[in-house]
């Protein structure tokens, strides 16, 4: 029997949250994931990053000048990625920015095509703006559309009229949609999603980046005091003024926070009202390479957010063998499921968190247990299953397209 060799499956991201120049940390969740699936061989993606157009890069625009920074293509790890402009017009911007997204990246996506490269499935990441304005170009250019809802795309843009009419529209329109969590997925049945058409794919860890590293040394620089450590975006959800109580209420503890926004003066402001800020230290943001020992060094990881979908600052700290406690919201429920984890706190009393991060300390785990556990959640089961919905929906998906047609024939002579 004659076996042709199959064609890889050539994906097309789209998602205005990936690093670039400018901002090498932002959606690094989303460059993670594809570069774990990139392991196949049989796999092959271009990606398009809109960023917001801006005409200045000085530091003094904060995120607008970062965007700024992004080179209009660059190569991380191998894979091209084009940074096209698009508008940003405040005050309207939420209901605009889907047009505008597709505007940016049909331009690009024909210059792509007319250099004779194509791609058989558009993987699309946040529902609203990107997912949007993905389905919108599958159907134009005749592709099937997979979207992933991250979390805040459903839990707070999806609860607003607007944005809430276009992501039910997509979620009929496009092929298939994955959550990183089954409260998402419960949440996008709840507005009119097909639970047939929504899987749940939760996000892995890389397990040989994120391993003790450096304890010691870092930990000498930051003393010897119990140390809880919070990471994330200084922003409203993240509950930093939970962190801040939390050490206030426990006059051992000394407390790092790593990341930086909008709040970082005013939690500064209140690390001084609540006269802790002896005892807590704002690192800013850190370089992805250098997160491993931040985890490293801490005793405890807090995560207090009001929302999230699935916070991979959990996983990325257990596999560094820090455990973690974090509020009963999003994906939680399905990770801390072991007092080797850690421990989940149905409460946003501060309180009630400093209880648990005084037990954990009290009762902590062995750094090798916790590491342990994380090890359950490596990427190979979450790539598959993309691998899989990605093929499933090229084979099922009525178009013209010869592309596509010419990669159903080749595979189908296996």
């Amino acid at each position: 029997m004659n076996i042709m060799p199959r064609k890889p499956i050539r994906i097309l991201l789209f998602s205005s949250l990936f690093p670039h120049s400018g901002e090498p940390t932002l959606g690094i969740f989303v460059e993670n994931r594809l570069r774990k699936l990139l392991e196949y061989e049989d796999i092959e993606a271009t990606v398009i990053a809109p960023v917001p157009w801006f005409p200045f890069t000085g530091k003094v625009f904060g995120a607008y000048g970062r965007a700024a920074r992004a080179k209009k293509k660059e190569i991380r790890h191998g894979i091209s990625i084009y940074h096209p402009r698009y508008l940003v017009i405040p005050k309207f911007g939420m209901s605009l920015t889907p047009h505008f997204l597709f505007r940016a990246a049909l331009k690009t996506i024909r210059k792509i095509l007319a250099t004779g490269n194509n791609f058989h499935v558009i993987d699309a990441h946040y529902l609203y703006p990107d997912g949007v304005a993905a389905a919108r170009l599958g159907t134009l250019l005749h592709k099937p559309v997979i979207m992933t809802a991250r979390g805040s795309d459903v839990t707070q843009i999806g609860l607003l009229k607007g944005p809430h009419k276009k992501i039910v529209a997509a979620l009929h329109s496009v092929s298939h949609t994955i959550t990183v969590s089954e409260s998402l997925k419960r949440s996008l049945i709840a507005m009119g999603g097909d639970a047939e058409n929504i899987t749940t794919l939760r996000n892995g860890v890389d397990l040989d980046f994120f391993h003790e590293r450096n304890r010691l040394s870092v930990r000498k620089s930051w003393g010897e005091k119990p140390t809880l450590l919070f990471a994330g975006w200084l922003i409203p959800r993240k509950r930093i003024d939970l962190v801040l109580e939390v050490t206030y209420r426990i006059p051992e503890l000394h407390t790092v926070i790593v990341g930086d926004g909008p709040l970082r003066a005013e939690m500064a402001r209140l690390a001084c009202k609540l006269k802790i800020e002896g005892r807590v230290s704002f690192l800013g943001q850190v370089t992805p390479e250098r997160m491993p020992e931040m985890y490293s060094a801490a005793d405890v990881l807090l995560l207090p957010s009001d929302r999230e979908g699935w916070a991979n600052v959990l996983l990325e700290s257990m596999a560094c063998g820090t455990p973690v406690v974090t509020r009963a919201v999003g994906g939680a429920p399905d990770l801390v499921t072991s007092p080797a984890a850690g421990r989940l706190v149905d409460s946003e009393d501060a309180g009630d968190l400093a209880s648990a991060v005084l037990a954990l300390l009290k009762n902590r785990p062995g750094r090798a247990e916790t590491r342990l556990f994380a090890e359950r959640f490596d990427w190979h089961e979450t790539s598959r299953g993309q691998k899989e919905i990605f093929g499933n929906a090229i084979s099922d998906y009525a178009s013209p397209d010869s592309y596509l047609m010419d990669y159903l024939d080749d595979n189908s002579k296996i």
